[in-house]
Order: C-alpha cells, then sequence, then structure tokens
C-alpha cells in the first residue's frame, strides 16, 4: 500500500471517540432499562476519562514539548478536541433533556437548589454542617498560600472573593477541594406524597452553602472543577534495580501526572476558567465547560441506592459449562475432549473448579498461571495462595504494569511471596498480556499437564460482564508449548519451536501476515477465499495493509471491531471487499477470534491479542489454533455468524467513515446474537 492509500486510513483516536458514540447511543435506547440507560452514558464518561489520560496526553505532551518527527501536531489535537467537545455535549444533553426526566417519571429525581422544598433545603443545610463541611479546608490563594495540589479527576471549587480577610488582604481566589471519601450522590430521607425517590448530587449541596465556608466575606462567581490528569506510569525498567518498588513509587506520583483536560461549570465565569488554563498550563481547547456534575462517572452510585430491579437488565445466571459435568474430575473430562467455556452465557465457575480440583488434587505437584487483571478481592489468588499452603510448586507471572491495576497486582504478588509462591513479573519493557493457566500432575510413572488458556482475564467479576472464550486442554503439543512460555518469562532464555502456539513480540505478527497472505495467493489462483477478524481494536498499519492488499486479489473479509478501527469499508478501488461492523451490547464484546479459509481449508484461531501494534511488538500475546472441529464450529456459530446476522446491536462502518446502525426490516425477524446466546445456554442446549 502507497503512502497515499496508507493516508486513507481511518484516524485511531477519532475512531476511539466514534465507538464511544456508539455507546452512548446506548444511553439514548428506551427499548433499554432506564438505569441501566444511565450506566451507559457513566460508561462513556469513564472511557473518555482514559481517552485524555492515555491518548490526549500524548498528543498534548508531544505538542508542549516541541517532538519532532511525531505524528501529533496542534492541528490533530484541535481536531481530537472538537470531537471530544461534541461527544461530550451531547452527553449532558442527553442527562438533562432525555435521562432526569424519564427518571422523574419514574420517581427518581436529582434535585436542583431550586427544585428542593423548605424541608428539604433544611435537611441539606444540616447535612452540609454534620457531614460535609467538617472535612472542607478552604484555601485563599496568597504568596504563602500558592495554588494547591489537585488530584487527579477530583471534586473541586474555585471561588472569587471580594472584601478583606481577617488580616486585612485583599487575596480574591480560593480553591475548596473535596474529599474523595464523600459520597457524591446522597438520598434525601424525607418522605415525600408521591413516594419519590428523591437524592442530591454533593456538587450541589457544597453550592448552595459555600457562602457559609467565607464568612465575612462577600462570595462572587464560582465554580466547581475538575482536572484530568496524564496517567502513565513513568519508570525506566531498564534502569530500576527493583520493578515493583519503582513502581509503587511511581503510583504515588500518578494522581498529580501532567494536566490535559480541565472541566468546569457552563456557568464559570471567564476570569475563573482562565486563571485555571494558567495554572495548570493548559491550552484554550483543553477546556470542558459542562451542564451538570463534572464527573458522571460518579452517578453509579444513583444505581446502587435506587436499586429497582424493574429499571435494570433483568438478572442472567450464566450455566454451569456444558462440556463438563460436576460430579466427574475434570482432568478425567479434560483426557476425553478439550473443553470451550463461552462466557459469560456460562459461568467463570469452570475454571475456578478446574484450579480448585489442582489445589485439593494431592497428585497435583506444580501449577503455574498468569496474572493481568485479576481485581483487589480475587478466588482465583485465595486457591492460589491454598496451593503453595498445601506444598505445590506455585510459579505466578504477575503483570504489575497493568494499567490502573498496578496497586492490585503489586498486593496479590507480595501475599503470595508471603507464602512461598515463585513470583516473576514478566520481562522488562513487554507487559505479559498472556492468560495461560498449566498444572502439573503425577498420573502412574508419568507427568501429565493440563492448560487453560484464555481471550479474557482471570476475573470473576469481568467473567459476567464481557464475551470471552476460555480453552481447557491436555494436548501433548500446546501444553508442551506452554510450558516453554513459562519457561522463558521466568528464565528469559531462548526457546525452541513452537508446535501451535504463536507469541507475540516474537511471531504472531509474522503467522498472521503468513495467514492473510496464504488466503491471498489462494484468491489469486482462483480459489475463494474467507477471513473474519473478531477483536476490540485495529489500529496496527502493518496488518491493516495486509488486509487492504488481501481484499484487491479477491478476499471477502469480514472485521467485527467492537472499538477502534483504523481500517476503512466499502471504498472502491481499495477496500469493497471489506466490511466492518461493531457490536455493542449488553455485554462488552471481549473475545477476538481469527478465522481464515482457503476453499475448503479453515483455520481458527483464539488470542489475547487485539491487532494494535502495542499487543504484536510490546506484549507478551499468544493465538492458539482449535483443533478439534466440532469446538472449531461452535467458536464459528456463536462468535462469527451469530454476530455476522446480528440487526439488532450492529453498526456497520460507513465508505465516509461514520458507523450507521442495523436495524432490522420489516419482514425481518429482529437478532441480537447475545440474547439469542443468552437463550441458547439458559436453556443448556
Amino acid at each position: 500500500m502507497t503512502t497515499s492509500a496508507a493516508q486513507l486510513l481511518i484516524d485511531r483516536d477519532e475512531s476511539t471517540l466514534a465507538f464511544n458514540e456508539r455507546v452512548l447511543d446506548m444511553a439514548r435506547r428506551p427499548n433499554i432499562p432506564l438505569l441501566e440507560r444511565l450506566r451507559y452514558l457513566c460508561i462513556v464518561s469513564s472511557n473518555l476519562d482514559e481517552f485524555f489520560e492515555v491518548r490526549v496526553a500524548l498528543h498534548l505532551h508531544q505538542i508542549q514539548n516541541k517532538s519532532l518527527n511525531t505524528p501529533y501536531s496542534f492541528h490533530t489535537y484541535q481536531k481530537i478536541s472538537q470531537s471530544a467537545q461534541t461527544l461530550v455535549g451531547k452527553q449532558y444533553k442527553l442527562f438533562n433533556e432525555g435521562l432526569m426526566p424519564a427518571l422523574s417519571e419514574q420517581g427518581i429525581q436529582l434535585l436542583t437548589y431550586d427544585q428542593r422544598s423548605s424541608s428539604q433545603h433544611k435537611w441539606v443545610k444540616q447535612y452540609f454542617e454534620e457531614n460535609v463541611r467538617p472535612l472542607l479546608t478552604p484555601v485563599s490563594l496568597d504568596p504563602s498560600h500558592p495554588f494547591p495540589q489537585v488530584a487527579n479527576k477530583s471534586l473541586n471549587f474555585i471561588v472569587r472573593l471580594t472584601g478583606k480577610d481577617a488580616f486585612g488582604r485583599e487575596n480574591d481566589i480560593a480553591i475548596v477541594k473535596v474529599p474523595r471519601s464523600l459520597p457524591r450522590v446522597i438520598r434525601i430521607p424525607i418522605k415525600t406524597q408521591n413516594n419519590f425517590f428523591q437524592l442530591v448530587t454533593l456538587s450541589s449541596v457544597i453550592r448552595a452553602h459555600i457562602k457559609d465556608l467565607f464568612p465575612d466575606r462577600n462570595v462572587g462567581h464560582f465554580s466547581q472543577f475538575r482536572v484530568t490528569r496524564d496517567s502513565e506510569l513513568l519508570v525506566d525498567e531498564e534502569d530500576a534495580k527493583n520493578l515493583r518498588t519503582a513502581l509503587r513509587h511511581g503510583l504515588e506520583h500518578r494522581q498529580f501526572g501532567k494536566p490535559v483536560r480541565l472541566e468546569v461549570s457552563s456557568e464559570c465565569s471567564d476570569v475563573l476558567s482562565q486563571f485555571l488554563l494558567q495554572q495548570f498550563k493548559l491550552p484554550e481547547e483543553a477546556l470542558y465547560r459542562v451542564d451538570g456534575p463534572v464527573n458522571l462517572v460518579r452517578l453509579n452510585q444513583l444505581i446502587d441506592l435506587v436499586r429497582q430491579p424493574q429499571l435494570l437488565f433483568p438478572e442472567y445466571q450464566p450455566s454451569f459449562p456444558i462440556q463438563m459435568k460436576e460430579d466427574e474430575s475434570i482432568f478425567h473430562q479434560i483426557r476425553k475432549n478439550d473443553i470451550l467455556i463461552h462466557q459469560p452465557f456460562e459461568s467463570f465457575s469452570g475454571v475456578l473448579s478446574f484450579l480448585r480440583e489442582a489445589v485439593e488434587d494431592s497428585d497435583v505437584l506444580a501449577i503455574k498461571q498468569t496474572i493481568y487483571r485479576t481485581g483487589s478481592h480475587s478466588e482465583l489468588m485465595e486457591l492460589l495462595r491454598e496451593a503453595v499452603i498445601r506444598g505445590k510448586e506455585v510459579t505466578v507471572v504477575v503483570e504489575i504494569k497493568a494499567r490502573f491495576d498496578e496497586e492490585a497486582n503489586i498486593n496479590w504478588a507480595e501475599r503470595l511471596e508471603s507464602v512461598g509462591a515463585q513470583v516473576v513479573y514478566g520481562v522488562v519493557g513487554l507487559k505479559t498480556h498472556a492468560k495461560m493457566l498449566l498444572v502439573t500432575r503425577r498420573e502412574g510413572k508419568k507427568l501429565v499437564r493440563y492448560g487453560h488458556l484464555s481471550t479474557g482475564n482471570y476475573n470473576a467479576n469481568t467473567a459476567k460482564l464481557y464475551t470471552d472464550i476460555s480453552y481447557l486442554t491436555a494436548n501433548l503439543k500446546l501444553t508442551s508449548d506452554i510450558e516453554q512460555v513459562f519457561t522463558q518469562l521466568a528464565s528469559q532464555t531462548k526457546i525452541n519451536k513452537l508446535h501451535h502456539l504463536w507469541l507475540a513480540p516474537f511471531h504472531l505478527q509474522d503467522k498472521l501476515i503468513e495467514m492473510v497472505d496464504k488466503v491471498s495467493k489462494a484468491s489469486m489462483r482462483g480459489v475463494k477465499g474467507r477471513i473474519i477478524l473478531k477483536m476490540n481494536s485495529l489500529t496496527d498499519e502493518k496488518l491493516a495493509r495486509q488486509l487492504v492488499v488481501a481484499s484487491q486479489r479477491g478476499v471477502e473479509i469480514d472485521l467485527i471491531v467492537r472499538g477502534a478501527c483504523i481500517l476503512p469499508a466499502k471504498r472502491p478501488g481499495f477496500t469493497e471487499r471489506i466490511k466492518v461492523r461493531s457490536i455493542i451490547g449488553r455485554f462488552l464484546e471481549h473475545s477476538r477470534v481469527y478465522y481464515f479459509r482457503s476453499g475448503e481449508t479453515e483455520d481458527l484461531y483464539l488470542s489475547s491479542a487485539d491487532w494494535m501494534n502495542r499487543n504484536m511488538m510490546r506484549r507478551i500475546e499468544l493465538a492458539w489454533p482449535i483443533l478439534d472441529k466440532a469446538l472449531r464450529q461452535k467458536i464459528i456459530d456463536e462468535c462469527l455468524v451469530a454476530y455476522l446476522y446480528d440487526n439488532t446491536d450492529a453498526w456497520e462502518l460507513q465508505i465516509d467513515g461514520s458507523y450507521l446502525r442495523i436495524t432490522p426490516d420489516t419482514d425481518e425477524i429482529p437478532l441480537s446474537a447475545q440474547v439469542e446466546l443468552m437463550k441458547r445456554y439458559r436453556l443448556g442446549n
């Protein structure tokens, strides 16, 4: 693909914002339960927070440092900022004109100051005096009281004062930092005539009584504000003698990284907003005026407070994995057949049962596992500790650089080490993102390995919300490959040629290019070619170029990409044989499935990796084949075909780069892949 053709690729950051537009659409849909619509609104805000902390931070700091030879410019930053501003405006419009009125109709009111009755005003004042005011320490700025350190994404107020302070001086700006220990949404426990569920935000409570914090001063303009900061941990892995200690030190400073975004109330005066921009050394494009709470993420607390089941998705109880029998040894079952678990339609408890049996089985000698995101409370990690206590050899590769999970992972690493587990932290400069579990068991006179591989994390909570594939196997060659990868991660020695696993950063990208090229060349010989790929993101330009070439050689390509996708679709003379769709549903689409077919020959791989440069070159990632024909067909049916025929939760990428939501024709039956899979597994079919 030529340079001019490369320029036809879609901008990654614009594609990420487009994905969040699709998530926001879920908050608009009247057929989705109301509190779930509010949750989708919160998800968009959470996604945007991370987008600014990671991607926008990269743009802004490259510009500020005047870095050369980078794809970032002030023009690209302005373009991203304009798109983000538009998205945020849509969010608050929906919040104020859509969701809040709809909640009020259901008897749930988030009351503003003007909407409160006299008794409610009285209660709010008492709440402020007893629970809020004692925790606030207003700081009036002067030479001995400089602008305070403001933590990342914390709630604060800026206040303009007139008159003189107690010492006769005219300091006219004050900052009020709000502790994170205070709830952001509070229920007013006053009975109403209609039994309405009435709440207030913490920001509105402080706003109503902010003058009480400055007796004998005249309070002029004021505004809530929130600053988002760069959250990348700057740790020199090559130089750090102890990476865990260096990361702990880095975590202490993450809350005060370089500012990248400033949010203020829509009515904030220009004087105060400009003052804050100067303090944080931010350009005008970094200012976001919002008509409501500056942190919509914290409205998740409203959902938890209300707890009205009729306004939530009906509870779904995943089935125990249908390939597994609860009353039979899992080792015995795996020896007979490989086992697939399709989460969250089937329960993660199948994986826990496998590990639990390994811990309790006296013939199991060793357990090895990778940990990327497992959560602060984890039965799985407790089982690993129990295995050590029972005398088994336990090796755990803990990725302590997993963004926003560093502290939890460091804590687990220390707890495992305290009972005698061998804990390693992967390879310097690379994140260990592969999901592997290997059990070695004595059976008669030989040692037998049992492996588990997954497209998702070893996290029981996200396993209820993310679609992923777990794979249990006793295949000799595959488990031997897993053993070799663990050996390399611990010893960093070169490994022999792998039988089935594709491993990044060594050859995963090359193997994928080979597979695409194989189908491409067969197509040139007149053999019908087909590629279907399902993943979270596709932003690797080298792989994208290979797909373009394959499509131009006659290969029909379907991409099911939930988030960012730089590959355009249906463009004449360029990508007319490539279709791209995104599925946004009740569950977060997370499984990675790669399907390649030339004539009657088909290959299917599962993977921990998205098609992103970081996954190919800066992470330890795995892809593995599904060799059993029946299991391969099961994945094709459930993870690919069902999603290609989805006409309810699907969006298709158009020639102009926009996404169009797919809706069923009048003569079509509405089909949601996720809903159909829930039905299938609920019936245990």
